[in-house]
């Protein structure tokens, strides 16, 4: 064992990851050393030098493990960290969820902000005017603080950008949306897809529209999940509710400061893998108490405006 130990000391104090060829760097870590060590600076208050092992380094190998999806034992045993299990701590992670989370994740609360978020998405390829997607793959917010048996509905009902959505509708703001797939209610700031109308109807050219705007949110999870391999199913986090959010609050973070330095998602995206079906999590409108009154009436008169005026050349299939 002590043999062991003086061979981790020799081996950190003669190799550091910051000499590695860059694609080497960007392969293992997922990021660029200089993320890594601006990440590093922003947490650097929060961690403590551990056992003789850098502060750079421990930042270094719980990013390695967000990238990698091993577990913590067998990142500790890297090669290129050269570090051991009790080294690899969620205090990284925990130093991560407290001031850059806030600081890289960040709905646009204000008028300025949505509006240029509207403009971005608007000049995508998908555009659905008026929807607050980002079409760089940048996560405006994140809630990963429910188990999986929650069902998309009832996350978004206790969501703080639902509340801040219904705030700024009812002071007057008309044209912002957010646009969620099935499993969500419709409402007039969140816009659902139309299924089972005939092609040719305006309601099959809205879904259209609204699948291929979406297609962008579909297309993150991909990349989101290949480039953090922890947080694909194959892998599956063994840890605790708490603890498996935090670590996904963590890659988001690591994830937007990647756009934010315009870091490149080409190489990894051959990793992008398709998820078994879990079970059936869809909005099921007969059930829902306001589905034929309140906020869905309303949502559904701003739907039919919207396609008479996308699609005045279609007939309207409720007739």
């Amino acid at each position: 064992m002590l043999e062991r130990r003086v061979e981790r000391k020799v081996l950190r104090d003669t190799q550091n990851p910051y000499d590695l060829p860059i694609n080497e760097f960007m392969n293992t870590f997922r990021v660029s050393p200089e993320l890594a060590m601006d990440l590093t600076n922003i947490i650097r208050n929060s961690l403590k030098r551990s056992s003789g092992l850098p502060i750079e380094i421990q930042v270094l190998v719980v990013v390695n493990f967000y990238a990698k999806g091993s577990y913590q034992r067998a990142t500790g045993d890297n090669f290129i960290a050269n570090v051991s299990q009790p080294s690899v701590s969620r205090t990284v992670t925990n130093a991560i969820n407290q001031k850059p989370l806030r600081r890289w994740v960040r709905f646009p609360m204000t008028a300025i902000e949505r509006d240029k978020a509207q403009e971005k998405f608007s000049n995508a390829p998908q555009a659905f005017e008026g929807a607050i997607v980002d079409p760089e793959f940048k996560i405006l917010s994140i809630n990963a603080r429910f188990p999986g048996a929650r069902n998309d509905s009832y996350i978004w009902s206790v969501s703080p950008i639902r509340r801040a959505m219904e705030f700024h509708y009812n002071r007057g703001e008309r044209y912002t949306w957010l646009i969620g797939d099935a499993g969500y209610p419709l409402e007039p700031w969140l816009l659902t897809p139309l299924t089972r109308y005939p092609e040719g109807t305006r309601q099959y050219q809205y879904t259209k529209k609204h699948c291929k705007a979406r297609n962008i949110v579909e297309r993150f999870f991909g990349v989101f999940k290949s480039m953090w391999r922890c947080l694909s199913y194959q892998r599956v986090l063994m840890y605790a509710p708490e603890t498996a959010g935090i670590i996904v609050n963590a890659c988001a973070i690591t994830h937007t400061m990647r756009v934010h330095y315009s870091l490149p998602i080409q190489p990894f995206e051959d990793c992008i893998e398709q998820e078994p079906v879990r079970g059936n999590n869809r909005f099921n409108e007969n059930n829902e108490i306001e589905a034929r009154r309140g906020p869905r009436v309303v949502a559904m008169r701003i739907q039919k405006q919207l396609m008479a005026n996308w699609f005045p050349n279609y007939v309207d299939g409720d007739q």
